[in-house]
């Protein structure tokens, strides 16, 4: 845990009570206090840096004006709420972020009453928000709910329904967060002048005593206020564009500068004081106070824990390499990320093929619609997409992709449980969608040589095809188990571990990066007395196919077959493929009398306590294995 004895303001604030104490002076330590805290502590816990340093001032404001938790905060994705965390009671274990048992990286509910709504995924605080400031209607209630959304959700479409949605009756503030792409067309010196000029505390006091005096003239008082509010209007957009967030009936305040705390605290107490839905539009800088994370914000937009070791090449990198590759030879292949390039490997093909190369913003939907209609006329898209993202586009995979047997390959990255995000970010779900899909084959990769087969084959294949991996390098161990010899092979197959010359009685049948502990178990047991091997499928579907080959390749001494994923059990992998073996005349003649077991995730989302890994608390890991099968050899 880093030192924070020298955080002499930070280390008084227990909750936004305090934040409201701090004079103008104490707040500007704490906002170079906040930046000095995050960088010491995310840098050794790993996390978003660049996103929260942009945001100290803009949670200052909040917490200084409005009533949390009374009042409702909603933030956008959500890994810009460190320094929120931080403020509401949180900072004693802040040490703990992305840990298993520790402070989530995204507000989460039972985390704190301050987290009124968990978020992971972009673009649905709006909707939420809307939700609270309706349900506060309802109940009678006076309190406010306020919405941050970064102008990178506004490329997702849940925004523009939920606005489509607000009406003006509302105790609701939206504040759009531009920190990198300009979203109104408010530009220039005169734009500027007017955006200072609305920060200031005088401008809304002199603006509100113009109202009342206006009105109150007899006879024609709300008459002249409204004709010079239009007049106005008129001028404003005349000279320098008309504003979309106006022309939806919002009342929109700003831009400002988001980091002038101040300034961000005059336009909330005004748009507390109008008592109607507003826009309160910001600018502010992501990695503010920190030169490198400035510099690159990209770069620092996310960090990995101190202790860990970045691969030179991970799966998605390795993916990205060999799909530019490919592209050289076959000008068909077009790749599309929902705003992830960097995340899924993609840097590389965007700059040698930039007319290829689709970057549609956060629009998953969007992305597998795109890359259909790109097929249907004659292309071969690619579109890597994190599996708990892809979760967004299963209606579109099915009808627009499946329905017309379309060739686009879909590359699950970050496919299984993944340890620090958490479980908004657990890529369990997607075996059991997937395959449930006719015509939809799935691939299973676990070293940088199957994926190539894979993703070679995937854009040979004339239908749809998922290829999922992990979000990391190749395991060496894994490698040598199943890969003894030089990869020579044209064809996906089921590879076969067997730890000793002792006829197996157990087996262990699996995919993905999980096989790691198959194979701790299977060497565990076989030391142990009870030989057992690992079958690993390079592919999942067709599941007959697979069926055919794990008849074959099981050793026909096996009395105890598992089947071990990462994934969730109800229309999983093992549940598909238990049942189309029980369902195989070959299968049943040849081990008539065979136990099958399945190990999987069970449901749940899996959220582990305190030192526990995410295997140990899905209790998928190698003693769970290991204590299945001695139970079943037993009896």
């Amino acid at each position: 845990m880093p030192n924070g004895e020298s955080y002499t303001v930070l280390n008084k604030i227990n909750s936004p009570d305090d934040v409201k104490k701090l004079t103008r002076d104490e707040l500007h330590t704490l906002a170079e206090e906040i930046r000095s805290f995050l960088v010491e502590n995310v840098e050794v816990s790993g996390g978003h840096l660049a996103s929260n340093l942009g945001v100290v001032e803009l949670t200052l404001a909040l917490l200084r004006v409005l009533d949390p938790p009374n009042d409702h905060v909603i933030w956008d994705v959500g890994h810009q709420s460190y320094v929120y965390k931080l403020l509401t009671g949180r900072r004693e274990g802040f040490h703990t972020l992305r840990q298993s048992g520790g402070i989530s990286g995204f507000p989460k509910r039972d985390e704190s009453p301050y987290d009124c709504f968990g978020t992971g995924h972009s673009s649905t605080s709006l909707s939420a928000a809307l939700g609270f400031a309706h349900a506060d209607r309802l109940k009678g209630s006076n309190a406010v709910t306020v919405a941050i959304i970064g102008d990178g959700a506004f490329t997702g479409g849940m925004i523009y329904e939920a606005l489509n949605n607000c009406t003006k009756d509302q105790r609701l503030i939206i504040i759009l967060n531009e920190n990198e792409m300009s979203i109104s067309k408010n530009i220039g010196s005169f734009a500027k002048y007017l955006s200072k000029t609305r920060a200031q505390k005088r401008y809304f006091r002199t603006k509100n005593i113009t109202r009342s005096v206006i009105k109150r003239i007899p006879l024609i008082g709300n008459s002249l206020f409204a004709f010079i509010r239009d007049f106005k209007k008129a001028l404003k957009n005349a000279l320098y564009g008309s504003n979309f967030f106006e022309d939806m009936g919002l009342y929109y305040l700003g831009p400002v500068d988001g980091n002038d705390e101040i300034a961000v605290e005059t336009l909330l107490s005004e748009a507390l004081r109008l008592n109607e839905s507003v826009v309160i539009h910001l600018k502010t800088q992501k990695g503010k106070g920190y030169d490198k994370a400035e510099q690159g914000p990209d770069e620092y937009h996310c960090l990995s824990p101190v202790s860990v070791v970045h691969p030179q090449t991970s799966f998605s990198k390795a993916f990205g390499e060999y799909l530019t590759e490919l592209a050289v030879k076959d000008e068909r292949i077009v790749a599309i990320t929902a705003a992830m390039s960097r995340g899924t490997g993609l840097d590389g093909f965007a700059q040698k093929y930039p007319e290829r190369f689709f970057d549609v913003g956060i629009a998953e939907e969007h992305a597998v619609t795109f890359a259909a209609g790109l097929a249907a006329n004659g292309m071969r898209p690619v579109v890597p997409i994190y599996s708990t993202f892809l979760q967004r586009s299963y209606d579109n995979i099915i009808h627009d992709v499946a329905l017309q047997s379309l060739p686009v390959v879909l590359c699950v990255d970050r496919a299984g449980l993944n340890t620090s995000d958490g479980a908004t970010h657990h890529g369990i779900f997607d075996v059991a969608f997937l395959s449930e899909i006719p015509g939809m084959k799935i691939y299973t990769p676990i070293t940088l040589d199957t994926l190539k087969l894979c993703l070679r084959t995937a854009l040979n294949d004339n239908c749809p095809v998922a290829i999922r991996y992990p979000n990391s390098a190749e395991d060496e161990n894994l490698k040598r188990c199943f890969y003894p010899e030089e990869f020579t092979s044209n064809e996906l197959s089921v590879r076969t571990y067997v730890p000793t010359d002792l006829a197996p009685v157990a087996a262990i049948v699996t995919h993905g990066k999980i096989a790691s502990e198959a194979v701790k178990a299977a060497d565990s047991l076989t030391s142990n007395g009870i030989p057992t091997c690992v079958l690993l499928a390079e592919f999942i579907k067709p599941y007959d196919r697979l069926a055919e080959l794990v008849t074959d390749k099981l050793p026909k001494t096996v009395s105890t077959l598992v089947f071990l994923e990462e994934e969730i059990k109800n229309g999983g992998f093992g549940m598909i493929l238990s049942y189309t073996l029980r369902a195989s005349q070959a299968f049943n003649s040849a081990f008539p009398r065979i136990t099958l077991d399945i190990l999987a995730t069970d449901e749940s989302f899996v959220i582990p306590r305190k030192d526990q890994t995410p295997y140990q608390c899905a209790k998928i890991d190698c003693d769970s294995i290991e204590a299945l099968i001695q139970k079943r050899i037993q009896c």
